[in-house]
């Protein structure tokens, strides 16, 4: 197994001079509580990397390579990582608010307990992308897949789901409330535990082959004014 170098910044503000001279190095490394904010990685490999309570607000990683890094406790929010390679790659706990994740690479990726509100997945690769714990509201997440996984505790309201595919999800405390639904597929998945608040009776051909209460169907009926007794 190949050894990581802690590198501990905590306090420590990092200039791109200094980011250079950390990414010249050979091998993975652990950065801790570095504050990166603003700056521009480039197409670097980072695979392997951990980034422990780190600040890369606005930093540009774009076409970094990524694959196997780990994220815990970070803020990025507004980070470019389009075209990036995430494969394997864990993100914990971490705010990832409006990031742009354009064409990026997250096969098999996972985000858990953490703020993804307002980003941006256009044309990503997210073959098994695992999502549990995450708050996606207004997220764009259009021809994403979800096959075949369990949502827990994923908040999707407003996201723009056009094209998504959740055919034999399992939707557990989570959230579809406002959703953009265009072309989304639901044949088999399970949405007793997702909130279709604001889905109208126009969308319920989008839940065709889906599980839903009796509660739920209720609900739908009266958008059209129907009363049910």
């Amino acid at each position: 197994m190949t050894n990581i170098r802690t590198i501990d910044l905590t306090g420590q503000s990092v200039d791109q001079a200094g980011l250079n001279r950390l990414l010249a190095g050979d091998g993975p490394r652990r950065l801790v509580g570095a504050e990166l904010d603003g700056l521009v990685f480039g197409e670097v490999d980072l695979c392997g990397w951990q980034f422990d309570g780190c600040n890369l607000t606005h930093c540009k990683l774009v076409r970094t390579r990524l694959a196997d890094s780990r994220w815990s406790a970070c803020k990025a929010a507004f980070v470019d990582l389009s075209r990036a390679d995430l494969v394997d790659a864990e993100i914990v706990s971490s705010d990832f608010n409006n990031a742009l994740f354009r064409q990026t690479v997250l096969t098999s990726a996972a985000f858990r307990r953490s703020k993804l509100t307002g980003a941006d997945f256009t044309d990503a690769r997210t073959v098994d992308l695992q999502l549990e714990e995450v708050l996606a509201v207004d997220a764009r997440l259009p021809k994403v897949s979800f096959r075949d996984q369990t949502l827990k505790q994923v908040d999707l309201s407003g996201a723009l789901l056009e094209g998504a595919d959740f055919r034999g999800v399992v939707f557990e405390e989570s959230s579809l409330r406002d959703a953009q639904l265009i072309r989304a597929r639901f044949e088999g998945a399970d949405l007793r535990g997702a909130d279709l608040g604001g889905i109208r009776l126009g969308d319920a051909a989008h839940f065709r082959g889906a599980i839903i209460s009796r509660a739920q169907a209720t609900d739908l009926l009266k958008e059209l004014g129907l009363r049910v007794l």
